[in-house]
């Protein structure tokens, strides 16, 4: 709650409502692996394990029996960095899902580092309390209780960061994170997305790509938010939420102090959307990308984003088709096969064994030509 000009802000943790924006781990940063030969698909779709045991991953299947992913991996909404994911390469982000948790050591490293620099910014400028939470309806109200507090810090004091953004898109609800947004001193609201790199170079071009899509859906999400296109009535559908639900004692307690006299979730939801069409916080005119040095904290440079609504609602609607079961999941174009070096999922990657086509899409030919 913003306090004499400081503002006290519940930690992601206890929000449970983290969108991980650090994802260099996709790109090469390194000439000599991109010179390195592409390894061989293996023989099987099975992936070692952290204790060295074998992984089976389950094939896509045909047929109008099959779940959609969304129902298949148990998702009431998905985060920007699903979709962003996405444009980097899909089948790679799908084996993710499929595989939680695998994550090679390195590359876990990259992101705890990454993840320790966005907190110490954060601390900057808010001072994190934690708060117990019970319920799924504890961890939305906390979200929201750190919009209520930040909106007006904005206006104030012209700077916050972590700031939650929710909405629907092609019927599904996105969720996610902003970094920072700001005045500039010609009064414009800058968005600023921090990137770290682990050696000081800036990324290459493809990662530049999907860091750009990652803001546009930022500000995607934020201008419908302040335009009043978000209703609680498609929170409450999407994330099966009881708003009648009485608040947790400490969730109650934060609230109170923060001088909100609320004691459901539906009447925070209320306060949450009535602020955002009422306080005149305009749509965001400038994206940025600052890129970061791990080790030494420089800048390394920064792009700063053009916003291109219809190119950006044409990927949208692409990558929706996959969550809702409209078409099989796609990996990398031939011309983006240098991707896959990187890729933990390289050897059982079925995407690269059927040659641009998942294997078991080959099976119906294969079998008509006996």
């Amino acid at each position: 709650m913003a306090e004499t000009g400081e503002e006290k802000k519940v930690s992601a943790e206890a929000s449970g409502f983290s969108d991980l924006s650090d994802s260099e781990f996709l790109d090469l940063e390194d000439t000599q692996e991109l010179s390195d030969p592409l390894s061989k698909p293996g023989p099987s779709s099975e992936l070692p394990g952290k204790d060295g045991k074998l992984i089976s991953l389950p094939k896509w299947k045909k047929g109008l029996d099959v779940l959609s992913p969304m129902e298949r991996f148990h998702l009431k909404y998905l985060y920007v960095t699903d979709l962003s994911t996405q444009n980097w390469c899909e089948q790679q982000m799908v084996y993710g899902k499929e595989l939680p948790g695998f994550l090679a050591p390195e590359k876990a490293a990259i992101l705890d580092t990454g993840a320790s620099i966005h907190l110490a910014r954060e601390l900057e400028l808010h001072d994190l309390v934690t708060v117990s939470i019970t319920s799924k309806e504890d961890a939305w109200a906390v979200k929201f209780l750190n919009m209520l507090s930040m909106i007006p810090t904005l206006q104030s004091e012209g700077r916050i960061r972590e700031f939650p953004v929710f909405g629907e898109v092609e019927g599904v609800l996105l969720v996610g994170v902003i970094d920072e947004l700001h005045y500039t001193p010609k009064g414009e609201l800058e968005l600023v997305e921090l990137k770290t790199r682990r050696r000081p170079v800036l990324p290459l071009e493809a990662q530049k790509k999907k860091d750009c899509f990652q803001v546009s859906l930022y500000k995607y999400i934020f201008d419908a938010m302040v335009q009043g296109k978000v209703t609680t009535a498609s929170l409450i559908h999407h994330t099966k939420l009881h708003p009648e639900k009485p608040l947790g004692p400490a969730v109650l307690r934060h609230a109170q102090q923060g001088g909100f006299s609320v004691t459901s979730l539906g009447d925070l939801m209320e306060l949450v959307i009535l602020s955002l069409t009422l306080c005149d916080l305009p749509v965001i005119d400038i994206l940025k990308i600052e890129y970061i040095h791990q080790e030494t904290a420089t800048v390394l440079g920064s792009e700063i984003v053009a916003f291109e609504e219809k190119e950006l609602t044409s990927k949208v609607q692409h990558y929706m088709a996959y969550w809702v079961g409209h078409r099989e999941p796609q990996g990398v174009d031939v011309e983006e096969a240098w991707k896959c070096r990187t890729c933990n999922y390289a050897d059982i990657c079925e995407w690269r064994k059927g040659g641009g086509m998942h294997s078991s899409s080959l099976e119906p030919q294969a079998k008509k030509a006996r």
